[in-house]
């Protein structure tokens, strides 16, 4: 059966729209929209969000959002964002290119030239270079382990034809949430449509480099940000999450690990930590804050 996006997409919408209902823009937050960082439009497009009286340089977020790489936009993780911005960041959030319509690799390409425009215009919005962190969740997660092992991993970089600002951006640590890692595994059924349909035409012109392309925890190395690992009771890719977290331990990487939620806890879902109504997802976002902090020292 054919991959029907534009029913996932729906069935997403539905849900994030349930969820932030409501919310709004917080007073004491300032907002920079719609920002062309490239070439793809709409798909182009960043959001920056700090507190109104930021004045100079602060520690970073950049965020890199979900949707099985085939749905959402920074629209959808604004008040999640600005939920970060609250807690004393400058929190950079953008929409990328969608899968099918844009097959691998051209949400990596765009986050890469996210990450190049600010490297490029961090003084005019308050991103201190030095304090650069990043969170991404679901295929955000897969993305953001993806990029960093391209900004860390000399060998997997010559994959790639991209022009890569390892040396004009380091990321100081990173919060994987609610993930998938192992990308030659989730080839392997029905509930990895999404993914098949992200890799498949790429497969079709060169399936060796591709395979090798996506083989990412091969390349993972010791320069590897410090990592939080977050899942949750009832996240569907829960079982992702600990070999992850134990993948990065075996390479002497900073690492923490924590599972959300109690059994019986079923709101306690997938990527439960962008709902602003959840006690839970304070405590998950105050907890992943914490850890960039200590980090950053």
């Amino acid at each position: 059966m054919e991959f029907d996006a534009e029913k996932l997409r729906r069935a997403f919408g539905a849900t994030d729209q349930k969820r932030d209902a409501g919310l709004t823009t917080p007073d004491n937050i300032k907002r920079y929209d719609d920002i062309i960082y490239g070439k793809y439009g709409k798909y182009n497009l960043l959001d920056i969000y700090h507190k109104k009286d930021v004045t100079s340089p602060q520690k970073t977020i950049i965020d890199i959002h979900g949707g099985g790489w085939t749905y959402g936009d920074k629209d959808v993780y604004q008040h999640y964002c600005m939920d970060l911005a609250q807690r004393g960041f400058t929190v950079v959030n953008f929409s990328y290119r969608l899968s099918p319509e844009n097959p691998f690799p051209a949400a990596l390409e765009d986050v890469n030239t996210a990450f190049t425009w600010v490297s490029e215009n961090a003084g005019a919005y308050n991103i201190d270079l030095d304090k650069i962190c990043v969170t991404g969740d679901s295929a955000g997660a897969q993305l953001a382990s993806q990029y960093l092992t391209l900004l860390t991993s000399s060998a997997y970089r010559k994959l790639f034809s991209m022009q890569i600002p390892f040396d004009k951006i380091t990321v100081k640590a990173v919060a994987l949430n609610c993930g998938c890692y192992d990308m030659k595994e989730r080839m392997g059924g029905e509930a990895d449509e999404p993914f098949l349909a992200y890799i498949d035409k790429a497969l079709s012109e060169d399936k060796d480099m591709t395979l090798e392309r996506i083989n990412v925890i091969k390349y993972i190395n010791a320069d590897f940000p410090p990592t939080y690992v977050m899942t949750s009771e009832y996240d569907f890719l829960k079982n992702l999450a600990k070999p992850m977290y134990e993948l990065l331990k075996e390479k002497g990487i900073i690492c923490e690990y924590k599972l959300y939620g109690n059994v019986g806890d079923e709101y306690m879902g997938h990527v439960f930590h962008l709902n602003q109504r959840l006690e839970e997802a304070k405590i998950c976002n105050d907890d992943e804050c914490r850890f960039f902090d200590r980090i950053l020292g």
